[in-house]
């Protein structure tokens, strides 16, 4: 707890009131409070909620579990390699605390892990937060990582103030580009990660028959992006992950392809002893124009 205390405390500029936009402190070492008295208590975990009012989501701690679990055994590592020397090419020129904040960060391992790659390969301070309107995810976060600031909050009005951060990252979550443009640096960088057509395919096969649901394009996409940034740089992340009964569980339950579907197709994609599924992701690397 005292970990997180000392980093809100270095970095309480970072913050905005999600209310009525005002600075704000770091008081008594508990309570995040704006000019205008707003008040945000530090959570006993280590996080801070900015919401305003509760919110109800699907995404529950076994979903955020079954991705930790995968993050563990490597389904993510090309990822996060191209991830982290994306942030390394444009950290190179900087003397400053690099600030990196994961838009829709879940519980945390996505941020974490590219900062471990980050840390392996250079020597350049790098500052983790995390923004995620999940509890149960941040909650999992901030017990798990007591390096980095987390958050529970709503991209749509985000708890943080202009131009702070030098890379934004959304990986496989909703984007607010208003915002994001809003928090970016003058010279930051968005790191969008979108699905392409071949994601997790074999999985999606047992999920929903061909007739029933066709892959979304990622096109539609890829022209919102182009039209808010100034496209540095576009890359396609394609392999493929051998799977065993131990990961069979887990990889159903970390996507969103098992709301609704029905018991029967549940029991089908946890039997259906797939030897290996596909990853297809779509890099996108902008700046403000």
């Amino acid at each position: 707890m005292s970990k997180n205390i000392d980093l809100l405390a270095a970095h309480e500029d970072l913050f905005r009131c999600p209310i009525c936009a005002g600075k704000m402190k770091l008081m008594h070492e508990k309570s995040l409070i704006c000019t205008n008295r707003h008040c945000f208590d530090l959570a006993k975990q280590g996080y801070v909620n900015l919401l305003s009012r509760a919110v109800q989501t699907k995404y529950g701690r076994r979903m955020f579990a079954s991705r930790r679990l995968m993050c563990r055994r490597g389904f993510f590592d090309p990822l996060y390699t191209k991830i982290s020397k994306l942030i390394l090419n444009q950290a190179e020129s900087r003397r400053e605390t690099i600030k990196i904040l994961d838009t829709g960060c879940g519980e945390g391992s996505l941020l974490a892990k590219i900062q471990e790659k980050i840390t392996q390969s250079s020597e350049i301070d790098h500052l983790g937060v995390g923004l995620d309107i999940s509890k149960e995810g941040i909650v999992m976060a901030a017990q798990e990582y007591a390096d980095k600031i987390w958050c529970v909050g709503d991209l749509a009005r985000a708890p943080f103030a202009g131009q702070q951060f030098h890379v934004l990252l959304n990986i496989l979550a909703p984007a607010n580009y208003a915002e994001f443009e809003r928090m970016l640096s003058r010279d930051g960088q968005v790191i969008k990660v979108i699905p392409e057509k071949g994601y997790l395919q074999e999985l999606r096969d047992v999920f929903y028959e061909q007739c029933d649901r066709e892959p979304d394009s990622s096109g539609n996409t890829q022209a919102l992006f182009k039209s808010r940034f100034k496209l540095l740089d576009m890359e396609r992340v394609q392999y493929r992950v051998a799977l065993d009964h131990t990961r069979m569980e887990p990889l159903v339950h970390m996507t969103p392809l098992a709301w609704g579907a029905t018991e029967e197709r549940l029991v089908k994609a946890l039997q259906a002893n797939l030897r290996d599924v596909t990853i297809d992701l779509t890099i996108l690397l902008g700046k403000k124009d």
